[in-house]
C-alpha cells in the first residue's frame, strides 16, 4: 500500500468525500461488500471488513492470513465483508473491481474464488503489462480471465454486466464508502467499525488478527488479553 504524505492525503480525501456526499442523490439499496461465504453478517460476531483493491500486492500479502483467522473462528463468532477500493494509480483497479460486482450479482458464491484468482495471477493485470495495449484490449483481458476462471459459460452474461450501469455505480459506491471511512490506500482493515493500526512493514500475520480478536470473543479470551490501542 502506498503511503503518501498523511496530513495531505487526508485533507484531500475529506474534501473529496465531502464533494461525493453532496453528489450521492440516491442510497445503496443494501449495504456495500461482499459477504464471506454468505454468511449473513450479525452485530452478534465479531465483524471485520477489508477493503481490497485486486491488482495491489499488499491487499493479496494481507488475504491469506485474514482468511485463515477468519474460518478458524466460524461464521457464529466471526463476520468478513469486503469492499472494493480501486486505487487510481493502479490501471486495471476499477475494472476488476467492477467484474467482482458483476460475477457477485451473477453468482455471489463464485465472488471470492475470483478475487483470489485475481490475487493469484495479479501479475498479468500490472500497469506494465497493460501500458501498450487499448483500454478496450485491457477489458477484454479482463473479461476473458473472470470466464476462465469461473467457466467460459457465463462470460456473455460478464460481457453484458460492464453494458450495465448498475454495475459501474455499485463499484463507485464501494469507493466513495470507503472514502468517508477515510480509507486512502490498500488493505485497510476494521473490526466492529473500528480502524485496525496497520503498516506495510509489519503486516498482519494470523497470530496478529488471533491477538486482535480474540480478546473480543469467548473464545481465547485468557491467551490473548484485551488490548486498548
Amino acid at each position: 500500500m502506498y503511503k503518501p504524505n498523511i496530513p495531505v492525503i487526508s485533507l484531500l480525501i475529506l474534501s473529496f468525500a465531502a464533494v461525493l456526499l453532496r453528489s450521492q442523490s440516491i442510497y445503496p439499496s443494501r449495504y456495500d461488500g461482499f459477504v464471506y461465504k454468505k454468511r449473513a453478517a450479525s452485530t452478534d460476531t465479531v465483524l471485520i471488513e477489508a477493503f481490497y483493491d485486486p491488482v495491489c500486492p499488499d491487499s493479496r500479502d494481507s488475504w491469506a492470513p485474514l482468511k485463515q483467522a477468519v474460518d478458524h473462528y466460524g461464521p457464529t463468532v466471526v463476520s468478513l465483508i469486503v469492499h472494493t477500493f480501486p486505487l487510481p494509480y493502479h490501471d486495471n483497479a476499477f475494472i476488476t473491481s467492477r467484474v467482482l460486482h458483476i460475477v457477485n450479482d451473477l453468482n455471489s458464491s463464485a465472488t471470492y474464488p475470483l478475487l483470489e484468482a485475481f490475487f493469484k495471477y495479479q501479475n498479468q493485470f500490472y500497469n506494465a503489462k497493460t501500458n501498450n495495449i487499448s483500454r478496450a484490449a485491457a477489458l477484454d483481458k479482463v473479461i476473458g480471465f473472470a470466464s476462465r476462471t469461473l467457466g467460459n459459460s457465463i462470460q456473455s452474461a460478464i460481457r453484458s454486466g460492464f453494458s450495465d450501469t448498475k454495475t459501474s455505480i455499485k463499484t463507485r459506491v464501494s469507493f466513495k464508502y470507503g472514502c468517508m471511512r477515510g480509507v486512502y490506500g490498500t488493505p485497510f482493515f476494521f473490526v466492529n467499525g473500528f480502524l485496525v493500526p496497520f503498516s506495510d512493514d509489519d503486516m498482519i500475520d494470523y497470530n496478529g488478527w488471533r491477538k486482535i480478536i480474540d480478546p473480543l470473543t469467548t473464545k481465547g479470551k485468557n491467551e490473548y488479553p484485551l488490548t486498548i490501542f
